[in-house]
């Protein structure tokens, strides 16, 4: 899903492989993501999306004078909090060790990969059996170079 405040950029709903960079939208305060080369469109994600990065996720400081914070983690689900308070940021990160940091709180530019959809999301995209293929094997190859790593 995308957050309150992203509902005037163009968006669309992510798909396994996409390949996500953290970005700030032009006439928003706000940071989302968005599809590496298409800066202007938002990629919205659904609660339990899981989302691999290409190094460990920073988070910017509490204050400007301090340095970014390294959460040492390349693996999250996406999911949302807050919901009952409707102007205030929903779109988080869960990370393995139980950490949740709002996207809103993250560096700018960090590249991340859409290694699995929701269950239900996933459900409709069977349709499309030639996708279905590669998307499972972008998926294992995914887990394995994490693994690597």
């Amino acid at each position: 899903m995308c957050d309150y405040s992203l509902h005037h950029v163009a968006s669309r709903p992510a798909r396994v492989g996409d390949q996500l960079i953290s970005t700030r939208f032009r006439n928003s305060l706000t940071r989302g993501f968005a599809e590496v080369g298409c800066p202007d469109v938002a990629v919205c994600l659904r609660p339990g999306t899981e989302l691999a990065f290409e190094s460990d996720v920073k988070r910017y400081a509490l204050f400007p004078f301090m340095r970014h914070r390294r959460l040492k983690q390349k693996v999250a689900r996406f999911r949302q909090i807050n919901v009952d308070k409707p102007d205030t940021h929903h779109d988080a990160l869960e990370f393995p060790d139980g950490k949740i940091v709002r996207v809103t709180e993250l560096c700018e530019g960090q590249r991340a990969t859409v290694l699995q959809l929701p269950a239900s999301v996933q459900t409709q995209t069977v349709a499309e059996p030639a996708h279905a293929k590669s998307d499972d094997r972008m998926i294992r190859q995914s887990r394995r170079d994490l693994r690597l790593v």
